[in-house]
Parts: structure tokens; C-alpha cells; sequence
């Protein structure tokens, strides 16, 4: 969440409250001003409260035209219903609450059988706020079982965790708050994720872990999970150092399983000890809703759960949080069951489909270059062709904005921060219909930008990186 500060007093507003808000007395409706950054004295009216909050919002982006966010923006309007009905029900009383309780377990077990465990009924897993948490959950485990094989050295030895320079920023802020040193490979000519061997030369007797990215936000392409467990496993032969591997599967974890059956990345690898999702990305549910699971038991040290009884009952958790509405957790169930396999198919292709051929269009322009295609998450990252001087991919960025697409414009890191790309990130209800209206809409920004004489260098205008 971002931090924000409590306001001035000499820069407090009211907000104008409209006479049409008051229903039986329009002119009682405006006899106060309610302030914007303090309670106000007096109630309002639902109804009026409810108009001014909506009015304001309505200066928000449409969702649907977001092609930064990886983020779901749109489900059945039968998801919206049972997600209402749940929005009361705390996650965290399981014995209160059994029901939800239940299909939050079946979902487990559900993507342990999409991510091939060995044996399902072995698997430890959750639900979280999303895939940060997961993410959390999952470096805490490496962190704790690492510290228990060391302890003879830890605390005194400092842990390290190998991860590629284009990670999600969970990972630094894992690496902050629990103090390991974050030991990154870094991108270099047109590489822009992880190399397996670069990554095995990074660890050491410190190194509680290895992650790999099954679909970098930088770019949409996977890791090679398979490869970055060969190198450990020949690192193991040479050094005696076992390392394992997590996946962040924050998108692909939801898209490969469907999309590419033949491709080796999950619990079907031995050294991969947990693999964390976003339910709330590619797993097609609202805000927000992640999963972290382990292979087994011994994956996840039984003092990490937390067993609660005051609510009811006995209750392991293993979470950051307690409280939280059980509707999205409802609305995940209620979405496997209503796509099954081959609706998931259906969808993720189609997503992939239209990924793949707006890729194609934008290259056909001639104007950009192609650094990724959309054929492995439906995502692609494209930068300024080099006889391109009039413009680059930031006044791009913000040109589309005043059409109401929001594409964000970034530089890339270490070590090629010398370029910058623009993504378009394709989810379900970016049809080929609106694909083709974005695709017109940028080629009448292109029309005003070839006649610029350079580039504005306006940067801070446009549209930022959003994971």
C-alpha cells in the first residue's frame, strides 16, 4: 500500500454538495460543506454520501483501459453477487465460517494438481492478500529453514537470496524488512531476465534460496525455471550446496499450466519447494487474492503456523495479516468451477491471441521495435525503432493517455538502463475489438509525434511503471 500523509489545515477543502443529493429537502442537503481531510461534525444522508464519493471517482482511469495493471478489472456480473454476499465474512474465523473455510482447501488442492505435486494430498498451502504476500510468506520459509540448517552460524552469518535484477518489488522489500542481502543478476544485451548459471555462481553456503520469475513484469517472458534447477543441481554435485527454488508465478502460474502443458517449471522439478500465484492476475478474480504453496510439510517449519483458538476454534494460520473478507477466496472457487480446464484454456488463448496479433500490428508500423512478442504471458514490451528521433516511448506514453489508455513507459535495469520500452499488458475483456481501437489510436498519436522535432523529455508526465 502507498503511505500518505495527514493534510495541512491551511490547505483543508469542503466538498460542494449538489441540492439534488438531499431527497426530501434539496436546500437541507447543502446546509454543510463536510470537509475533506477531517471527520465532519454532522451525518449526511446515505444517498448523499454515496453521490459525493462516486463523483469523485469518476475522475479515476477506466480499469478496462489499463494495459499497465496485470490486475483482473473484469468478472461475471454473477462474481460481483457472491463476492457481495461475502464481503462480511472474515477469512480468518475458519470455524465460524466453515464453508469458506472449505473452498479456500479445495482451491489449494486444485492448484496443487495444476502444478503437478507429486503428491497433492501433501501439499501445505493458503490463501493470501496477493501475490507480495505470498511472496513474503515463501522468502520467510526459505529464510527460517536455511537459518535451522546454519545454526551453528546464524545469526552470525548474514543469508543471501539469488534472484534476477527484473523481480517484482516484493522481493526488494522481503530483502529490506528481513534483512538478507539481495544478490541479483543483472540483465546484459537483449537477456532481460535471469541466467541459470550467472544465478548458480551467485550462491553460496549463505544462500537461502534461488528465485525464478514464471513471467517477468519487465518484459512477459518466463525463466528458465528447468535450467536454473539443472545448474543447482550440478552446483550440489560440485559444492555439496543445496539450494532450493521458489517460482514466483505471480501471472504465469495461471497461463502455463493451459497454455504450455510441455514446459517443465513446477513441483514436477524436485528442487522447486514452493510456488506462489496471483488469483487476482491471470487466475481471472477481483482484488485481491494470491496463493502460496509448498511441496510438503517439510517445506513449511511447523513453528512458522500460527494456531489460534479464540474464535472458536483451533485454527493454523500462516499469514501477515488476520483479518480479511472471504468474498475473494469465494469468487476464486466460484471461478474455477465455473471455467474448468478448458475455459481456462479457452480464455488464457484468447488473451494470448490477441496479445500476439496486436504485437504483430505494432511492429508492422514501423515505428517500433519488438523486444518481446506476447507468446508466453499475453504481455509485450516494445521500444522506439533507431531511426526513430522525433519522440521516444515516454512521449508516446503520455500521448496515448489523452486518449484514455493508460501504457506505461520505463527504463529498464541494471545493466541496461540505456533502454526504455513501453508494455501493453492484454487480460481478459481486452478483446480484438478494443485491440484494434487502441491500435488506431496510437497510429493517430504517431501522427502528431513524427512531427515533433526531438523528444520533449517530459518524463514525470508520463505514464510511470505499474507492476
Amino acid at each position: 500500500m502507498a503511505l500518505h500523509r495527514g493534510s495541512r489545515k491551511h490547505g483543508e477543502r469542503h466538498i460542494s454538495v449538489n441540492p439534488f443529493f438531499g431527497d426530501a429537502d434539496p436546500v437541507s442537503g447543502m446546509t454543510e460543506a463536510p470537509p475533506t481531510h477531517r471527520m465532519p461534525q454532522q451525518p449526511l444522508a446515505p444517498a448523499t454520501a454515496y453521490q459525493v464519493v462516486h463523483d469523485e471517482l469518476m475522475l479515476d482511469g477506466n480499469a478496462r483501459l489499463n494495459l499497465a495493471t496485470f490486475v483482473t478489472t473484469w468478472m461475471e456480473p454473477q462474481a460481483g453477487v457472491l463476492m457481495a454476499e461475502c464481503l462480511d465474512k472474515n477469512m480468518i474465523d475458519k470455524d465460524e465460517y466453515p464453508r469458506t473455510a472449505e473452498l479456500e482447501r479445495r482451491c489449494v488442492a486444485i492448484l496443487a494438481d495444476l502444478w503437478n505435486a507429486p503428491d497433492p494430498s501433501a501439499v501445505v498451502g493458503c490463501s493470501t492478500t496477493g501475490s507480495s504476500e505470498a511472496c513474503m510468506l515463501a522468502g520467510l520459509t526459505l529464510k527460517r529453514r536455511w537459518s535451522q540448517r546454519n545454526a551453528d552460524r546464524y545469526p552470525g552469518a548474514r543469508p543471501n537470496l539469488v534472484m534476477g535484477v527484473n523481480v517484482q518489488v516484493c522481493w526488494d522489500k522481503f530483502c529490506d524488512f528481513w534483512e538478507v542481502e539481495p544478490r541479483l543478476v543483472p540483465m546484459e544485451g537483449d537477456r532481460f531476465h535471469l541466467d541459470p548459471r550467472a544465478a548458480a555462481e551467485l550462491c553460496d553456503e549463505n544462500t537461502i534460496g534461488v528465485v525464478g520469475v514464471l513471467g517477468s513484469t519487465f518484459d512477459g517472458s518466463y525463466e528458465p525455471i528447468a535450467g536454473l534447477c539443472a545448474e543447482l543441481d550440478a552446483l550440489k554435485e560440485r559444492t555439496g550446496l543445496d539450494i532450493p527454488v521458489h517460482v514466483d508465478g505471480a501471472s504465469g502460474a495461471m497461463v502455463a499450466p493451459f497454455l504450455d502443458e510441455d514446459l517443465v517449471w513446477d513441483f514436477r522439478l524436485p528442487r522447486v519447494a514452493s510456488i506462489n500465484t496471483s488469483g487476482h492476475k491471470y487466475g481471472l478474480v477481483y482484488p485481491g487474492v494470491g496463493w502460496a504453496l509448498w511441496r510438503d510439510a517439510d517445506a513449511l517449519p511447523e513453528e512458522l503456523v500460527f494456531r489460534v483458538n479464540y474464535l472458536g476454534g483451533d485454527m493454523p494460520t500462516f499469514a501477515l495479516n488476520f483479518s480479511r473478507p472471504g468474498a475473494q477466496v469465494a469468487a476464486q472457487y466460484y471461478t474455477f468451477l465455473r471455467l474448468g480446464r478448458e475455459g481456462y484454456q479457452a480464455v488464457q488463448r484468447s488473451t494470448r491471441n490477441v496479445a500476439t496479433y496486436l504485437a504483430e500490428k505494432i511492429e508492422a508500423l514501423g515505428d517500433f521495435r519488438l523486444l518481446t512478442r506476447g507468446d508466453q504471458l499475453p504481455v509485450f514490451a516494445f521500444t522506439t525503432a533507431d531511426h526513430v528521433t522525433a519522440y521516444d516511448v515516454f512521449d508516446v506514453s503520455r500521448r496515448l493517455r489523452e486518449y484514455g489508455w493508460l501504457v506505461p513507459a520505463y527504463t529498464f535495469p541494471p545493466d541496461r538502463e540505456d533502454l526504455s520500452v513501453l508494455r501493453v499488458v492484454c487480460r481478459n475483456g481486452f478483446s480484438h475489438d478494443l485491440a484494434d481501437l487502441f491500435l488506431a489510436d496510437l497510429e493517430r498519436a504517431l501522427t502528431g509525434l513524427r512531427r515533433q522535432q526531438g523528444p520533449t523529455g517530459d518524463r514525470e508526465a508520463a505514464t510511470g511503471f505499474h507492476h
